[in-house]
């Protein structure tokens, strides 16, 4: 079973000790050693740094706790393999562009039956690896390509990729387990649903989520002839198992979250 991780802010922010919590995971203190990755948001493009190898012993994960650019959105996953080898090219999280923006997929879950019975074939994208979560995340552009397509260059109508994404995952929940964090380079799009565990039964809770908000104090510097405005920081982190003390909500199956600038916009469960 995978693990994920996401953070939305309002301003540009490091991420350290959640993302240093989940590594953790990725081979010292969980059985998740198959590779890890993390984009890192500016704007509409991504940075996306990946290994297929264990992120507990990575040095590249070490210069990223304490280097890792400031941003306002982020996406990480570390892997336990269930289909497709130990590669690159089956490394999460994935991207494509579509509409001029950097699309990052992560998936936690396994959809056997996306492989081979999915026709991509005549596709826009196309995987370029072996895995099912990768198939998932082509059959979901697929689905919004035509909204972009139809925005000219804008984002299109968030009412109407809620919808896309809500069915997307109605459909994908049948196949199996279907936690995911996707993101469009608008908003970081959240689908919570099973966890499969080691005996490959399925079990609730999928996803967890925590919320912060705080106003912080601003210089004034008024005498200089400079105003600042307050400066108002929003901070929503997404994650599959807790990774600190505090009360993270519990996401209901099939829940999912649109969050943009840290806060949740939009939220809605099943359809």
């Amino acid at each position: 079973m995978c693990e994920l991780f996401a953070m939305s802010s309002r301003s540009p922010t490091s991420v350290g000790f959640s993302l240093e919590r989940l590594t953790r995971r990725g081979g010292a203190e969980g059985p998740h050693r198959d590779g890890w990755g993390v984009a890192f948001y500016a704007g509409p493009d991504a940075l996306l740094l990946r290994e297929p190898s264990a992120a507990s012993e990575s040095d590249l994960v070490k210069f990223i706790e304490q280097h890792g650019p400031p941003t306002q959105r982020v996406i990480s996953h570390i892997r336990l393999a269930s289909f497709g080898e130990r590669a690159l090219h089956n490394t999460q999280p994935f991207v494509r562009e579509l509409g001029g923006r950097a699309h990052v997929f992560a998936h936690n879950g396994d959809l056997p039956d996306l492989l081979g019975k999915v026709p991509l074939r005549h596709s826009r994208f196309r995987p370029i690896g072996e895995t099912d979560s990768e198939v998932a995340f082509c059959k979901l552009l697929d689905g919004l390509a035509p909204l972009w397509d139809e925005a000219g260059g804008g984002v299109p109508d968030l009412a109407k990729r809620l919808q896309t994404v809500a069915d997307f995952a109605a459909q994908t929940r049948e196949l199996g387990s279907a936690n995911f964090i996707y993101s469009d380079g608008d908003v970081l799009w959240v689908h919570a649903h099973r966890r499969t565990e080691p005996d490959k039964e399925m079990v609730l809770p999928g996803m967890f989520v925590l919320t912060r908000s705080c106003e912080e104090a601003t210089p004034d510097l008024s005498g200089s002839g400079v105003t600042l405005s307050p400066v108002a920081q929003a901070l929503t982190l997404v994650a599959s198992v807790p990774l600190t003390d505090e009360s993270w909500e519990v996401l209901a199956e099939g829940e999912i979250l649109a969050i943009r600038d840290g806060e949740i916009v939009e939220r809605r469960i099943g359809r």
